[in-house]
């Protein structure tokens, strides 16, 4: 069950809204990255305070994708410099992260810089960011002393009945656990000097890839990112060449290589990108394509990682 009570937070005064509920006022849309933002953070203090939350657990994070839909442009580390390691380790679905760096992710997605997750504590507190501004806050008691603050520091406290932005908490497109005996069918299918192309998507946006083989699984799968989704698709292809004159003319694909020193790279790209991406992958061992299209899409196996308790929690 989401919280009881749910503020929309903004600097948008609800006078200047239109019969529609349009604001048509003179307030910018980005980020002023000064005293309206801190404005912004200190409401969130405020009601985790009078909520007694102290850690927050973040849900389905992201980073900056293929497309960019940001009011500003995303910078390097994706906002998240400082916080966690440039391989993002620490930045997972499930990771418990201290009031203090909670703000300093919102104050990322504020400034649109690459990054966007949830904030939780199970299901009495919720902080995220919406489009233009918005910030929305769901709490399991009334928090009136965090209302009046938050008008204290010039912003706006609008009580709503959801966030447009809380998580679905309906059925998730993928059930499946990668559990013990799910592992067991993988094994299987690596016999007989057989190999597996793992796509290893560990934040939204961010994958890594793994040419699977019966001597490598236990090593791969040690090292995979907390509830991961795992997709599992046919093996690379040794004829590059014929690979590249199969690309589709009029639609992007995810391009999969094994370059000469083993490690497997992948790039996104375009019919108009095609020659450069016969020099990029000059020398490649093996690849393929794969189209981004949902309908086109048509894996092996598709699963996510449990937590150790065995227990699915990731929502993919």
């Amino acid at each position: 069950m989401p919280p009881a009570f749910v503020h929309r937070i903004s600097k948008y005064d609800p006078a200047d809204r239109d019969e529609r509920g349009h604001y048509n006022g003179a307030e910018d849309t980005v980020s002023d990255h000064g005293p309206v933002e801190g404005a912004y953070l200190e409401a969130i203090v405020a009601f985790a305070q009078e909520s007694g939350v102290e850690r927050l657990e973040i849900r389905e994070p992201e980073v900056t994708g293929f497309v960019n839909f940001g009011l500003e442009s995303p910078i390097d580390g994706h906002g998240l410099a400082g916080l966690v390691p440039p391989d993002l380790t620490g930045y997972h679905d499930g990771a418990e992260v201290s009031v203090p760096v909670a703000l300093e992710l919102v104050r990322a997605m504020l400034r649109d810089q690459g990054v966007w997750c949830r904030l939780e504590q199970q299901d009495t507190f919720t902080v995220h960011v919406g489009w233009d501004q918005y910030q929305y806050v769901g709490h399991d008691r009334p928090c009136e002393a965090a209302v009046a603050r938050t008008r204290e520091l010039g912003l706006f406290a609008e009580p709503i009945t959801a966030s447009p932005y809380a998580a679905d908490l309906e059925e998730p497109e993928v059930t499946q656990a990668a559990d013990a005996e799910f592992w067991d069918r993988i094994r299987a299918a690596l016999g007989a000097s057989r190999t597996l192309l793992l796509e290893e998507t560990y934040v939204r946006n961010a994958t890594r890839w793994h040419r699977l083989t019966e001597t490598n699984l236990e090593t791969v799968r040690a090292a995979l990112g907390p509830r991961a989704l795992l997709t599992f698709w046919p093996d690379l292809t040794p004829d590059v060449d014929a690979v590249l004159a199969e690309l589709p003319e009029d639609e992007s694909v995810d391009f999969v290589w094994e370059a000469p020193s083993g490690t497997i790279r992948h790039v996104t790209v375009d019919a108009a990108h095609h020659q450069q991406l016969t020099t990029l992958v000059a020398g490649a061992r093996a690849a393929c394509f794969l189209p981004l299209a949902v309908d086109g899409c048509h894996p092996l196996f598709r699963v996510a990682l449990p937590d150790r308790d065995e227990v699915l929690r990731a929502r993919w």
